[in-house]
């Protein structure tokens, strides 16, 4: 495993490998059956390109009323467990004392990308938010604590981890792209990105 820091963003490029790969794209069939992916609206009204769907205590959300946590899938009912193979990588690269409350899964189909954002939704900025790369390769592009300004950009590959603790845990950052099919992790291709963050 090779680790490198760009702006304060901690990268694990392979940390892990095909078999550690393949087992956690089952543990999240098995959430994604329970808790299907939805496309959800931003406050201005606009789909997001990206589907998503979670685990944990609370699931990530947006819709017109705005961007928030809550406690159940919009079907109603309750989000699953976060599969215990993310816990420990939690525990292994974020803290053994406390582990995240949500697991956001965010789908990248054949043209969708993120826009610059900050996760600043949490009640405890002091808690790094760990990132999971899955399936095709994902342009990650990290700007600053403002908008605008200078950005760097750095492909990640499927088995990438991304610690954004200290300084980066409210840089603004983004997927521009992704290279749809160059992963044979999922068969029909595509990028599966999991955030695992504490947010009370």
């Amino acid at each position: 495993m090779e680790r490198l820091h760009l702006r304060g963003f901690q990268i694990l490029r392979g940390a892990l490998d095909r078999p550690a790969q393949e087992a956690l794209v089952e543990d999240l069939r098995g959430v994604i059956r329970a808790a299907p992916l939805f496309s959800p609206l931003t406050p201005y009204g606009k789909p997001m390109t990206v589907r998503m769907t979670s685990a944990g205590r609370y699931g990530w959300y947006a819709d017109r009323r705005g961007y928030r946590y809550e406690r159940k899938h919009p079907s109603g009912v309750d989000w699953p467990q976060i599969p215990e193979a993310i816990l420990n990588l939690w525990r292994q690269q974020v803290s053994d004392q406390r582990d995240p409350d949500c697991c956001l899964i965010n789908f990248y189909g054949e043209g969708a990308r993120m826009g610059m954002h900050q996760d600043r939704d949490e009640a405890d900025f002091s808690w790094p938010v760990l990132s999971i790369s899955l399936g095709d390769d994902g342009q990650f592009r990290i700007g600053n604590a403002t908008r605008g300004g200078t950005t760097e950009s750095i492909w990640l590959a499927s088995g990438d981890v991304v610690v954004m603790g200290g300084q980066a845990r409210l840089t603004y950052h983004g997927v521009d792209r992704i290279r749809f099919g160059s992963s044979s992790l999922l068969p029909n291709g595509g990028r599966i990105n999991l955030t695992c963050r504490v947010v009370d």
